[in-house]
């Protein structure tokens, strides 16, 4: 059940990252698209990003955390990519600087979604 939420709460965060942000689109069967570009991007998360923090931890370190902002966006571009070259997923990302404003966007839905649907027994009480 809890993968279930963090999938519905990723498919939730990328579409008010394509509502909000131009330059990221989504194209075809739209709740298709951000369902499957949220297993896309979670299995980046899990596979690549681990890889690229420890590869960047001296500039995060040095800017104070903030580089992961960039991280993100390059997962994002990256998670884009592959939907639509691999998966024939119409979501599209067009650029550094929308993936930078799109990962602010999905972090910032995806904390405040989690906190909303939070219960009791996921916080141990």
């Amino acid at each position: 059940m809890n993968m279930l939420k963090r999938w519905l709460i990723s498919s939730l965060s990328l579409f008010a990252a394509a509502w909000i942000v131009p330059g990221i689109r989504a194209e075809g069967n739209a709740l298709a698209v951000y369902f499957v570009m949220a297993v896309i991007l979670g299995l980046i998360n899990l596979l690549v990003k681990p890889i690229l923090i420890l590869l960047s931890l001296p500039i995060t370190i040095l800017t104070l955390g903030l580089f992961i902002l960039v991280v993100n966006a390059v997962m994002l571009l990256f998670a884009s990519a592959i939907a639509v070259k691999l998966f024939n997923v119409g979501f599209y990302v067009e650029g550094f600087w929308p993936a930078f404003l799109g990962a602010l966007v999905v972090s910032v839905v995806s904390m405040i979604l989690s906190s909303l649907m939070r219960t009791d027994s996921d916080t141990g009480k």
